[in-house]
């Protein structure tokens, strides 16, 4: 660090504490006063600790910018250029035909010095202050020659920081009882108040790689407790059943049928909806449209909203709360569609379904509603959020909600039924969930109905993945009790669009469709891993869609070694931290010589492979902290690697992970420390001691800035020697290089046990910090890297490698339509990019709405528009669409 560079930093360090100092002493005096009621009572509006840290910022950088142009010159000489100089050159410069650019230069340096003499020069000396005397800081005298006496002539350094205090006080005293600052701005708290009604308080998307995210450890907690106590020894579905009345002929807790008698019906299916709040508020805004106008085929087609909404689960992440239902799910939902301006977010519904004033029964009531089924997410606390939430509340927005329990059935037009399954952690229905569809497939569902199965699990995708067998209790509903009555499967849980397609076989086929839809507001996952799925419960199916493509799919996974560290500078705070335990024994390297002596770079190469290999060896026979830290990696990677491969595949992909790492983390120690190396023996470094900046300024001060009344040794008195050292440890954290060097050389000298225990500790501090920083770009992109092989190359990891990346955009949702003559058309509507700045939308403010219309009633339902196109609305589109028919499907059991 050169002289000017070192001289400012002491400076700005100096004169930046010293200000948060006298600021925050002034603003607790002030406060006092408000307390005692000496000032306005707006006064005891506390300033924020950010505004006192930009002032004080801002104030010490113009005092170092003064004094490099200025320097602290008491006197100031208006013609000292002129009387240090040559006369003959000085005669050539005021020469006509002198050069332009000389005489610019001699204009600038007189306006320069006009400007530090005259306009910053401080009011009077110290002689006309006498009460202040003993508290004023004294500038350099400048003389030529030998001086008569010290100057008497107050700072302009100093003459400067106070004027700047003083108007940071001036504004604040002024601010706080009249209420305006000097700026004539309105008040914060106002300011903030409208920007919140003008943009939506939208939550960003769930950080699944930050190491310091509290809800992250909570729902790690939460999932533990979940799968010890909830599952096989509580189960909240056992209480919904033993609550429901024992009158086998009334189900009116699980079924409704007030659907049955109508012509027709347009219905919606969604998933996956609370993560990020953009991408959640754009599908509900379009589900909350009146009309969807779109092309299919060539032509233009108006869908029309739905009047049932089901949504499969995973309502919140990371983890069911308060926080989480009402910011990530019920917040978009309200604001695409608001609920009656009765209702208040705290009631809690005694007697569902609360219906409208005017409206006796559900059957007469035209509005939307909507049925949830949980998630793996929701059952995270043993399925209490989501019983409040929903099963005890009456609106989603705009939307109803009759359903009382966790599952449920649905009773269509024309012979079409919904059954909402809950899988809760088992991936199963329980025992009396059974029970109950079962019944209801034997006495409700008729012959030549149709059945909807929806559950949050797909499990003939993750079955066929993972290679196992799920759901048994589902595939003994779905075989033996509806005998291929089921003609569609949907679900979520994939946040992804899929639908594959029995083909033509002579085996029985027990369900004609599956159809994954998850993709209502969480990070997308990739569809080509799963592209070699074509197998289910005996069946041969074809995938017909699939949303994103598959090219799409494998070429978003390249975010991974681009984006990684972008999306998730989080992970650099556990990264940094496993890499400089991998390395900690091998500090310092005390025999680096023979790498700078070797003479052609190939022997540089060499001996620098070499050390490498030895620092490796010597990690696993001689380290305590380094080996066990190596260990411990090798078995969390060998753990991370999905168990769906073999031991042997395993311990491959995890030992080659962990080399990677411990490879790029000995190639940085051995960098790193051939820099200090360097740095050493071309003498930049270990010249000083441990702190050379510290004595630098100090030297400095006592040569520029003069202190005649003794004012530093006061203060040093006065805080018993604490603010000379805190300066001195404070300049201490910008000679981290210094303090590794001069450790470094004591070590290799005398050994380690020479030194005391917080001299080593600051050490492997200073180490640890450079290291931090020079490991993190690394080990993100190794992981990055790691990711984007294990997804395309061995289509394992699909979680964690599109987690990583939180996109937002592809989302989509399902449109059904049962049609006059009994048919099921659907549509999978989708938006490829979801805006990420909204506006409020001047159409639903100036829609004129009666004191009691439902907010299903307007033309413009949603608060926000996209401030930026194109809007979603208008650029949705159609990516899948086919129709089932309503003709019974032959009998599996009597099939040839």
């Amino acid at each position: 660090m050169g002289v000017d560079m070192r001289m400012n930093l002491s400076l700005f360090l100096t004169i930046y504490f010293s200000s948060v100092l006298f600021i925050l002493a002034f603003h607790i005096i002030f406060i006092g006063l408000w307390y005692i009621g000496l000032v306005a009572r707006m006064a005891g509006t506390r300033p924020g600790i950010w505004t006192i840290i930009q002032n004080c910022t801002v104030i010490s950088i113009a005092c170092c910018v003064f004094y490099s142009h200025c320097g602290n010159l008491a006197v100031h000489k208006s013609e000292s250029f002129a009387r240090n100089s040559d006369p003959s050159l000085l005669a050539f410069l005021k020469n006509e035909n002198g050069t332009t650019w000389i005489s610019n230069f001699l204009f600038m340096n007189e306006l320069k010095d006009q400007i530090c003499s005259s306009w910053f020069a401080p009011v009077g000396s110290a002689s006309d202050y006498p009460l202040l005397s003993k508290w004023v800081i004294y500038g350099e005298l400048v003389c030529s020659g030998s001086c008569a006496g010290p100057s008497d002539e107050i700072s302009p350094l100093y003459s400067l920081w106070a004027t700047f205090v003083g108007l940071y006080i001036a504004n604040f005293v002024v601010e706080r009882s009249t209420g305006w600052a000097l700026t004539h701005l309105s008040p914060v708290s106002e300011e903030e108040k409208l920007k919140k009604h003008m943009k939506p308080d939208f939550l960003d998307m769930v950080p699944w790689y930050s190491g310091t995210s509290a809800d992250l450890f909570k729902t790690a907690f939460d999932l533990m407790v979940s799968v010890t106590l909830f599952v096989g020894r509580f189960d909240m579905r056992m209480m919904q059943a033993a609550m429901k009345n024992t009158d086998e002929t009334q189900n009116e807790d699980l079924l409704y049928d007030y659907f049955h008698g109508k012509e027709d019906l347009w219905f919606d299916f969604v998933a996956d909806t609370g993560d990020g709040g953009n991408s959640s508020y754009t599908v509900a805004r379009l589900l909350a449209q009146p009309s969807i106008q779109t092309v299919i085929g060539g032509s233009m087609h108006t869908l029309p909203r739905g009047k049932l909404l089901v949504i499969g689960g995973d309502l919140a992440y990371p983890n069911p709360s308060s926080f989480t239902y009402e910011r990530r799910f019920f917040c978009p939902f309200e604001y695409a569609m608001q609920p009656p301006h009765w209702y208040k977010a705290e009631h809690i519904a005694l007697d569902k379904p609360e219906v409208p004033p005017g409206v006796s029964k559900m059957k007469e009531y035209n509005g939307p509603q909507c049925f949830i089924i949980p998630g793996n997410h929701d059952w995270f606390d043993g399925l209490h959020t989501f019983m409040r939430y929903i099963c005890h509340k009456s609106w989603l927005g705009g939307w109803i909600l009759p359903q009382k329990k966790s599952y449920f059935a649905l009773q269509l037009p024309k012979g079409w039924w919904i059954f909402g399954l809950d899988l809760a952690l088992h991936g199963d229905i329980d025992v009396y969930q059974f029970k109950f569809f079962a019944e209801l497939c034997q006495n409700k569902v008729g012959e030549n109905d149709s059945v909807i199965i929806v559950t949050h699990e797909p499990n003939w995708l993750l079955d066929w993945y993972w290679k196992e067998t799920t759901g048994k209790n589902v595939s003994h509903l779905i075989q033996d009790y509806l005998h291929g009555r089921c003609k569609l499967r949907m679900a979520g849980d994939l946040h992804h669009f899929m639908r594959h397609s029995a083909t033509q076989s002579d085996k029985p086929t027990f369900v004609q469709h599956l159809l994954v839809n998850g993709c209502g507001g969480a990070f997308l996952h990739p569809t080509h891993v799963f592209k070699n799925f074509e197998r289910f419960s005996g069946a041969t199916y074809e995938c017909k869609a699939a949303y994103p493509s598959y090219d799409e799919s494998s070429g978003i996974a390249l975010g991974n070694i681009l984006k990684f560290r972008k999306k998730n500078w989080q992970f650099d705070i556990i990264g940094g931290f496993i890499y400089f335990i991998l390395v900690f024994s091998m500090f310092p390297q005390c025999n680096l010589v023979h790498i700078l002596n070797e003479e052609t770079w190939y022997g540089r190469l060499q001996s620098f492979s070499s050390t490498i290999w030895s620092a490796l060896l010597y990690i696993f026979e001689h380290s305590y902290v380094s080996s066990v830290g190596s260990l411990t990696l090798l078995m969390a990677s060998y753990s991370f690697v999905p168990s769906k491969l073999t031991r042997k595949k395993r311990a491959i992909i995890g030992g080659l992970h962990v080399l990677a790492h411990l490879t790029a983390a000995l190639l940085l120690m051995l960098l790193m420390e051939l820099g200090i190396e360097v740095c050493i023996r071309n003498h930049l470094l270990a010249t000083s001691g441990y702190h050379p900046l510290y004595d630098w300024y100090r030297s400095m001060e006592s040569e520029h800035f003069p202190d005649p009344t003794g004012l530093r040794a006061r203060l040093e008195q006065w805080t018993l020697g604490l603010y000379p050292a805190c300066i001195k440890y404070l300049m201490s954290a910008f000679d981290v290089p210094e303090i590794m060097a001069v450790t470094r050389i004591n070590i290799c000298k005398n050994g380690m046990m020479s030194l005391s225990r917080s001299v080593l500790i600051m050490y492997y501090t200073s180490v640890f910090i450079y290291f931090w920083i020079f490991s993190t770009p690394v080990v993100s992109l190794i992981f990055g890297s790691y990711l984007y092989i294990c997804i395309n190359w061995f289509h394992i990891h699909f979680d964690e490698a599109f987690s990583s990346l939180r996109i937002a955009n592809y989302k989509s949702f399902t449109r059904f339509h049962i049609k006059k003559d009994g048919d099921l058309e659907i549509f999978t509507l989708a938006v490829d990019k979801v805006p990420k700045d909204w506006k409020l939308d001047p159409k639903w403010e100036a829609e004129e709405r009666g004191p009691h219309q439902l907010s299903h009633d307007r033309r413009y339902p949603s608060k926000w528009r996209s401030a930026s196109s194109p809007d979603p609305v208008r650029s949705v589109r159609v990516v899948d669409h086919f129709t089932i028919t309503r003709t019974r499907a032959p009998d599996p059991e009597t099939s040839c």
